[in-house]
């Protein structure tokens, strides 16, 4: 009698642990390492919370994380080929059973880091994840970078007429061969008149040369956050950063502008920082580059969108907002680093003349996308994008087509219409600029 009792009880104390506390082993469902030259994210998603400590050590620098209420595992050994060569935080990684139930990480540095950890409850198609962003301790300027770029482009395209005029002079300055059957001895080239060097640029000439039209160019969505996936698994993340990645070589090209991408790579980056970013180069438009996606394949066309201060011009726009908005639920973000204070002061203060300004150059790229395919909607529309709250930044959100049709799934797949659809912007850019000439910024470099 009291043995059926006890296990009575027994059964009752097991009963009452549930699950979660009979689980006692976390399993790892994925690893993944997201490298960038801004910094460098490490997640390890599993089905349960990981509870970690790490800390950093010298001679030689790494990072150690200690996990717990974890088995060292096959799946949790994959990080270690996960880290690519070009990483420029990591070097590499080292995985252990350091204790019982405490799995040890050692990520050997390239460089000094500011680690952030932090976990992330589930969300979209993930389990708990924890995740370590490694930071530089000392962050470049990305203006001077940008500048330092746009100078070492015009030494080397100075350089290349240089050589080309001086192979020039050189064909030209070789002695005339003989001619057949002539006396004497052959003539010598009639000499070159070399053209005096142009006089130094003047004050004015100099502030021209100066000033630099930069065009801040987000590609949407990134690294832990694929964006919308088409029918046959093309991820907007993908697409609009080959988008992106060429509409930057086609400013490039144009004197007097440079082009900077919140994201050059396959990384995540919050909504809040693709603004400062493009505010840190004090840049005179943001572009941000996105592929529709919706509830039914039927719907198709390109949009373009403008912040609003009064609400959403339709219902449509409203929830596309909302969609844009929760990336950051998504991606991932450090809740923990985030200056609220600052952050709403940020997405309070946009302006009635940067929304003017917003839809005068939406509207010379809608109508420029128009000539390359079928939009969605005939007029730019408004509502509430995060992403397009920069105070004193002209800025767009330029929904290219819909990833959700197959047959426009189709068309963001080819790099043709990909050339054709950076045309477009190109050219809508250019004649918004052509008609609102930014005004001067002084520099520090």
């Amino acid at each position: 009698m009291r043995r059926r009792e006890w296990l009575a009880g027994a059964g009752t104390v097991v009963l009452a642990l549930g699950p979660a506390e009979l689980a006692w082993g976390a399993a790892i469902v994925a690893v993944r390492v997201w490298p960038a030259a801004d910094y460098t994210r490490v997640t390890i998603e599993s089905d349960q919370v990981l509870a970690a400590n790490h800390f950093l050590a010298d001679n030689p620098q790494r990072l150690v994380v200690d996990i717990e209420n974890l088995e060292l595992s096959p799946a949790l050994r994959e990080l270690v080929g996960k880290v690519r060569p070009d990483d420029p935080f990591i070097a590499g990684v080292r995985v252990g059973q350091n204790q019982p139930r405490v799995v040890r990480l050692v990520i050997d540095l390239k460089q000094a880091v500011k680690p952030q950890q932090f976990a992330l409850a589930p969300v979209a198609a993930y389990q708990h994840r924890l995740v370590f962003d490694l930071y530089p301790t000392e962050a470049p300027d990305p203006l001077l970078a940008l500048i330092r770029e746009k100078d070492a482009a015009e030494r080397e395209a100075a350089r290349e007429v240089q050589d080309a005029l001086g192979e020039f002079i050189g064909r030209v300055d070789k002695p005339l061969p003989p001619v057949a059957g002539a006396g004497g001895p052959p003539r010598a080239a009639p000499p070159v008149e070399t053209p005096a060097p142009p006089p130094p640029p003047t004050a004015a000439q100099k502030d021209r040369i100066n000033r630099l039209v930069i065009v801040a160019i987000d590609p949407g969505h990134g690294g832990e956050d694929p964006g919308a996936v088409g029918p046959s698994g093309l991820k907007e993340k993908d697409v609009v950063l080959q988008v992106a990645l060429k509409l930057r070589e086609r400013l490039n090209t144009k004197a007097g502008m440079r082009a900077m991408l919140t994201r050059d790579a396959d990384f995540f980056v919050p909504l809040h920082e693709r603004v400062n970013k493009a505010r840190r180069v004090q840049a005179d438009l943001f572009v941000s580059i996105h592929a529709d996606a919706f509830f039914t394949p039927e719907a198709r066309g390109a949009s373009v969108f403008a912040l609003s201060q009064n609400g959403a011009t339709s219902s449509a726009a409203r929830w596309m907002a909302q969609k844009e908005n929760a990336a950051d639920v998504v991606g991932g973000v450090n809740a923990a680093t985030k200056d609220q204070q600052v952050l709403r002061a940020l997405l309070d203060m946009s302006t009635a003349a940067q929304i003017k300004d917003s839809l005068r150059v939406g509207h010379e790229v809608l109508n420029r996308i128009g000539l390359v395919g079928r939009l969605h909607k005939a007029k730019v529309e408004q509502a509430g994008f995060a992403v397009l709250k920069a105070p004193d930044i002209p800025s767009i959100l330029v929904e290219t087509a819909f990833i959700s049709n197959p047959d426009e799934e189709d068309k963001l797949r080819d790099p043709d219409y990909q050339q054709r659809l950076v045309d477009a912007l190109y050219s809508g850019i250019e004649r918004y600029f052509a008609k609102n000439p930014p005004l001067s910024r002084k520099r520090t470099t």
